[in-house]
């Protein structure tokens, strides 16, 4: 699959628009102006919210606050797109029709790298994959750039001195990435998402298996047909363990290259079954690229999991602890649940934004001991709830985990997991995740 350097168009010849100014398009001026390409920044928001940031860096540069579609376009080369833009829109797609070059940050990052690069895409599981493949490498003592559609744009990471990038691509952004080469790439799963923004699923798929056109090695689920790239694929299964990385019938199970166990399930601070196809995934990624044995296994038993997605918090008196903030709807709650093997009781609250609660039952009725229900919409979760498992109303998170801490035995798992949004009390998920670790930590 490896073959020549694809030519670039020199950047010094080059006219470029980019076009929106957020996070992303903020970083492709400031690299763009820093190496003294010439570069123009559209966006018709009143007050976008990097200009301040840009004109501070870069007086000279040029914003033209006027919808895409006013411009007159023959003065540019190339739109540098912001992922948060659909190519798709009339303007984008006549700018194409007439020749304009259309690309994203992905595509000025791959024209400019010159390391080995490990990019991960799929519906679930991105950042935590791209986190944790980040520690597996940091753990062997290399140095590692991550970031691209989490933390860091891809085009800042140039700036460090690093041995490996790690990025976290979304289907918007592998929409306008032509040249990556990435020495592994993976497609974790795929489901429906963003469909706003594609015709129907299978065009999403399409987009999200473009990470692998010139990738070294494809790394593909082998429980997600979808994911599926060509039949030498290195492949990772919770299910099926004749293929390379998967998990072994023991008790706890293991995870497993090559039917070898490396390292038991009940070792890892990541909870839940997803969390596990998401370490055969690192797995794969860190071994493509070299990485020791040993640093993997340090990386996998230490990582707590990514703030407030089923993160590990804390283990007292034989109780585990999870943060779970981020799950704001009933089906991430569902999923939280049920990748957990051990008695839950749940923390859940605040506002439900009319969703379904009675679609948690079933799930309720078989894993969950206790639910503690408090904020805006605890009353609907009583009605909606009754008869699914054992409830009890609190006034506030704080009464919850006291309240937790009083009847949890050992062996169980305390999970906030809301399936509620956290505006009735809190600034949002991230200050009501934070408040919870705090509670936590101060229980004696």
């Amino acid at each position: 699959m490896h073959s020549m350097k694809l030519p670039i168009t020199q950047h010094q010849d080059q006219r470029y628009l980019v076009v929106g100014l957020g996070l992303t398009g903020y970083s492709v001026a400031c690299y763009l102006l820093t190496r003294g390409y010439r570069c123009w920044v559209q966006d018709d928001r009143a007050e976008p919210p990097y200009r301040q940031q840009l004109t501070q860096r870069f007086a000279e540069v040029e914003i033209i606050n006027a919808p895409l579609a006013e411009l007159e376009l023959d003065g540019f080369d190339c739109l540098v797109v912001s992922p948060g833009l659909s190519i798709r829109s009339d303007s984008i797609q006549q700018a194409a029709k007439s020749g304009k070059r259309i690309i994203g940050d992905i595509e000025l990052f791959a024209e400019a790298v010159d390391k080995p690069v490990l990019a991960i895409t799929g519906s679930n599981g991105k950042s935590t994959v791209t986190s944790l493949v980040g520690e597996m490498i940091a753990a062997d003592g290399y140095q590692v750039g991550v970031g691209g559609n989490i933390g860091v744009p891809a085009l800042e990471l140039l700036e460090q001195e690093v041995d490996f990038y790690v990025l976290e691509l979304s289907s918007f952004q592998l929409e306008t990435t032509y040249s990556l080469r990435p020495q592994a790439a993976t497609v974790l799963n795929i489901s429906e998402d963003h469909m706003d923004r594609y015709h129907d699923l299978a065009d999403y798929q399409q987009t999200k298996q473009s990470i692998y056109r010139h990738a070294g090695t494809c790394i593909s689920n082998a429980d997600d047909a979808l994911t599926r790239f060509a039949d030498n694929d290195i492949r990772f299964s919770l299910s099926d363990s004749s293929v390379q990385y998967s998990v072994t019938d023991s008790v706890p199970p293991m995870l497993a290259i090559n039917r070898r166990g490396l390292i038991s399930t009940a070792e890892l601070k990541l909870k839940g079954r997803h969390n596990w196809a998401n370490c055969l995934a690192a797995l794969a990624l860190a071994q493509t690229v070299g990485i020791s044995e040993q640093a993997m296994i340090e990386a996998l038993r230490n990582f707590p999991g990514l703030a407030h997605r089923s993160q590990w918090v804390a283990q007292r008196n034989g109780v585990v602890w999870i943060n779970d903030s981020k799950a704001t709807n009933p089906g991430a709650t569902q999923a939280a649940i049920q990748g957990l093997d051990e008695p839950v009781i749940l923390l859940a609250g605040g506002q439900s934004k009319g969703a379904d609660m009675q679609s948690l039952c079933a799930t309720l009725e078989r894993q969950v001991k206790t639910a503690l229900v408090f904020g805006a919409d605890a009353g609907q979760m009583l009605a909606d709830w009754q008869g699914c498992t054992e409830l009890e109303q609190v006034n506030d998170l704080a009464e919850a985990v006291q309240r937790a801490s009083e009847i949890a035995l050992v062996g169980d798992i305390v999970l906030l997991s809301p399936a509620c949004a956290s505006f009735d009390m809190y600034s949002g998920f991230a200050e009501r995740g934070e408040h919870f670790i705090a509670l936590v930590e101060a229980l004696a």
